[in-house]
This record gives structure tokens, C-alpha cells and sequence, in this order.
């Protein structure tokens, strides 16, 4: 897993100091979560299209610069099934 730099306001930082028992990655997982819903991309789906892709030989980096978007990722792993 890798962790990434969020940038949060003051105030967010004050109201996780008073409420340290709130988990903040899960926050930002359930955010991402919600956005991937919008988008009508299931994350289980997801899940599983990266692992082929990478049975399939392809790094997490080479994915990334072969496809910027689900359904190319699901057409990468598709037409390598064929």
C-alpha cells in the first residue's frame, strides 16, 4: 500500500486532534468510494481487473501509463485474455 500526502485545513486538523479515535484513511477510502459510485465503477471490480492485469505481467506503473480510466483498464485485460 502506498500512503499519499493529503492536504487538510486547519479546521480538520483541530476537529481529528479532539476526535483522535476518528480513522482518517477510512474517511478518505469511503470519499473514494463514494466518487467510484458516481462514476459507476465497482471496486470489487476494480479490485479483481488489477490482479488480472498484473497476472497478466503488467506493473501497477504500466497500467498507469497505458490507461487512465476503468474501462480501459477493463479493455487492456481483455484484449490480453483473447
Amino acid at each position: 500500500m502506498i500512503t499519499r500526502s493529503v492536504t487538510i485545513e486547519d479546521i480538520d486538523d483541530l476537529y481529528l486532534m479532539w476526535n483522535d479515535h476518528i480513522n482518517a484513511s477510512a474517511l478518505y477510502r469511503r470519499t473514494l468510494r463514494e466518487e467510484m459510485e458516481v462514476r459507476d465503477v465497482d471496486p470489487d471490480d476494480l479490485r479483481d481487473l488489477l490482479e488480472r492485469a498484473r497476472e497478466l505481467g503488467h506493473t501497477k506503473e504500466e497500467i498507469v501509463d497505458e490507461t487512465n480510466r476503468y474501462a480501459d483498464l477493463k479493455t487492456l485485460v481483455e484484449d490480453a485474455e483473447e
